[in-house]
């Protein structure tokens, strides 16, 4: 007999001592069981990678919110600016309008004034000159009376 039947011997006695004390079945047991671990780790992964795409997406759609409404503020802001420019304007030139007339008025008032004034100068330098020919006249013989009743007529006439 041949080393080699003794070594085919003792392998088939190891296999048969390995297999009544259930080694095979314990060693697929760790390797199922470790199979299992690494099963669920891989769900795990596989289940965060999947929430951290659904937070960055979120987190993506939030900042084009936010873009969005930082857009849309800052287009009211310049629509309510220019708004204002606009109301600002209008409201000079309606004040400037206004100052216009006002001085106008006063422009047109105070050359009211300025010709009444002329015309009562006038009138008095009228009258005065009509009191010294009318006071000629009657001292040649009209009476006094009668050059100041037409003295009071011309004032009335004249103002």
């Amino acid at each position: 007999m041949d080393a080699t039947f003794f070594a085919f011997v003792g392998l088939v006695i190891f296999l048969g001592v390995a297999v009544y004390f259930k080694i095979p079945g314990a060693i697929t047991g760790a390797l199922d069981s470790k199979a299992d671990a690494i099963r669920k780790e891989l769900d795990d992964a596989r289940r965060l990678r999947e929430e951290a795409q659904a937070l960055l997406s979120d987190y993506q759609r939030k900042a084009r919110d936010a873009e969005k409404e930082a857009d849309s503020i800052i287009g009211e802001a310049k629509a309510q600016a220019d708004r204002l420019t606009e109301a600002t304007n209008k409201a000079l030139v309606e004040m400037i309008e206004r100052r216009t007339k006002a001085a106008e008025t006063k422009i047109a008032q105070a050359e009211s004034q300025a010709i009444a004034e002329v015309r009562g100068i006038a009138a008095d330098v009228a009258i005065a000159a009509a009191e010294k020919v009318l006071a000629a006249k009657a001292a040649a013989g009209a009476s006094e009376d009668l050059l100041l009743k037409g003295i009071a007529q011309v004032k009335a006439n004249l103002n």
